[in-house]
């Protein structure tokens, strides 16, 4: 293949940037038949199509490749300026990474917040499932991702994080409407108990009823769907539906009498990896580092082996499906 010309590269980053070739047009200050000819042209040097005219435009396999390639030199650029103490006039370097909400709202952002920002940086957070995020990696939307999958993308590294854990609790105002149940038949409880769930996709409440019945029974029908956070956890201390609430949330509620635990052995453990470009870039790397630092003070250690996640005593407790951005 012949050498890719910059210019067509940046050209075709901002057509999918921007979702159209008028808008891509209008932010380099060209005309639209000059950015059409451009991709073209990259097109035909590649022989491949790497643009979907749809609107918005979305690149294909191909351009998905371009895309990434065309991020990571602009990055290498901008830190190569920066060392140089040249400015480049763009203001500060956007360092995009996709995360869970569940980390969001938990450990992931004070190890952001306590960086050194010589030259500045502005992040730019995607919230996604943690099934999902190498996704946004592979599509070279995202420089770096808090992911579940231990399979590195290519051109990605990966590293350990450690084990986000989940806890099983219900408000007493919901237990004390089902006497007698818990933690006699805990297993006719949560199916028969109204339970809170992220969104459609969160299986961490049905993995639980699983656990309890051999995979002979889901949670109950009755289901409340919360998509933030903060909001599943309010919900299920306010007597909503029982809930696997992220272990610092529920600590915080179960100290105050909020909630009570359906389970103290049983809880759910996701494995958590740092993934992120293969890249020379003195921004990135001083963000893995306080990731992996936050990490290790707030998750708990790696299981053994890549993604395993221990059997609680009673039985194993296993995600199937994660909720988006849980």
């Amino acid at each position: 293949m012949e050498e890719l010309p910059l210019d067509q590269v940046r050209t075709l980053l901002a057509v999918v940037d921007e979702g159209t070739f008028d808008a891509a047009a209008a932010v380099l200050h060209v005309t639209p038949s000059a950015v059409s000819q451009r991709v073209k042209a990259l097109e035909q040097r590649t022989g491949r199509v790497l643009l979907l005219r749809t609107r918005p435009v979305r690149a294909t396999a191909s351009g998905e490749v371009i895309v990434r390639y065309a991020r990571q030199s602009a990055r290498l650029e901008r830190d190569a300026r920066a060392e140089l103490g040249i400015d480049d006039g763009q203001g500060p370097a956007r360092l995009p990474i996709a995360v869970n909400a569940d980390s969001l709202a938990t450990w992931l952002l004070p190890a952001l917040t306590g960086l050194e920002r010589d030259p500045p940086v502005c992040f730019e957070l995607y919230r996604e499932d943690e099934a999902h995020t190498t996704a946004l990696l592979r599509e070279g939307q995202v420089m770096a991702a808090v992911t579940s999958s231990p399979d590195p993308v290519a051109g990605c590294t990966v590293r350990r994080l450690g084990r986000f854990r989940y806890l099983p609790v219900v408000s007493p105002a919901l237990l004390a409407r089902h006497p007698g149940l818990p933690p006699r038949d805990l297993a006719r409880f949560v199916r028969e108990a109204p339970v809170v769930q992220f969104d459609r996709r969160d299986d961490h409440q049905d993995a639980f009823a699983r656990s309890l019945t051999g995979g002979a029974a889901a949670a109950s029908r009755v289901r409340h769907l919360v998509p933030t956070s903060e909001g599943f956890a309010d919900a299920v201390a306010a007597g909503l539906g029982w809930g696997l609430v992220p272990e610092p949330q529920a600590l915080a509620l179960l100290e105050r009498g909020a909630v009570v635990p359906l389970a103290d052995d049983r809880p759910l453990d996701v494995p958590l990896y740092w993934q992120q470009w293969k890249l020379d870039s003195p921004a990135l790397a001083a963000v893995a580092r306080a990731v992996a630092e936050a990490a290790a003070r707030a998750l708990r250690p790696p299981a053994d082996g890549p993604g395993a996640t221990p059997a609680a005593p009673g039985g194993p407790v296993r995600p199937v499906r994660r909720s988006a951005g849980r």
